[in-house]
């Protein structure tokens, strides 16, 4: 694990010198097959600060929620299973992200419009997050993802970081409550 962590580092190294030190968590680098084998598991959904109404309403509603990854390296395709508490119920939902390794991001299409995440790895293997529509002041924001329910301060202090520079402030952020959450884990 620390060799792959080790190897991600050296890929992006080019794309540290152009960037203010202090906002470099915020650049997807790009995906391999060594990052999809390290997806490939249950992430909780801890908090997101979104300007995109559609999206910020959803995080509103979110009690709790849990995903699993499932990936198909070859195929460059992530499928995703969405476990839900909105309104104290448990909901599930199931949807397949198409991976663009090169720029770091995945998409899904809904309409006829193809929506893009941004994979933004932390310094805790533990933690990641995804970023949406970063070009875009009036729709833009961060979800965190941690492994456990709780995220430890550091990834914490990363995602708070990364709410700054991207222009949102930190009283945006919205949290989940895992004592709310209605899925069985």
């Amino acid at each position: 694990m620390v060799l792959h962590w080790a190897l991600e580092a050296l890929c992006v190294l080019p794309l540290l010198n152009s960037q203010n030190p202090a906002c470099t968590n915020v650049t997807a680098m790009p995906i391999t097959s060594a990052t999809l084998d390290w997806l490939t598991r249950r992430w909780f959904f801890i908090a997101s600060a979104f300007r995109k109404p559609e999206y910020k309403q959803g995080a509103q509603e979110m009690q709790a929620e849990f995903i699993y990854f499932d990936t198909r390296p070859r195929e460059d395709k992530l499928w995703v299973r969405e476990h839900m508490t909105i309104g104290g119920r448990c909901t599930q939902n199931s949807t397949i992200l198409s991976v663009h390794r090169e720029n770091g991001t995945f998409s899904k299409t809904e309409g006829n419009r193809e929506n893009f995440g941004h994979l933004l790895l932390l310094r805790d293997p533990r933690s990641f997050m995804l970023a949406f529509f970063l070009e875009d002041e009036h729709n833009r924001g961060p979800s965190f993802y941690a492994d456990a329910p709780e995220a430890s301060s550091e990834p914490l202090e990363e995602f708070r970081e990364a709410i700054r520079c991207v222009g949102l402030r930190t009283s945006e952020i919205l949290c989940v409550d895992w004592k709310k959450n209605k899925c069985p884990l």
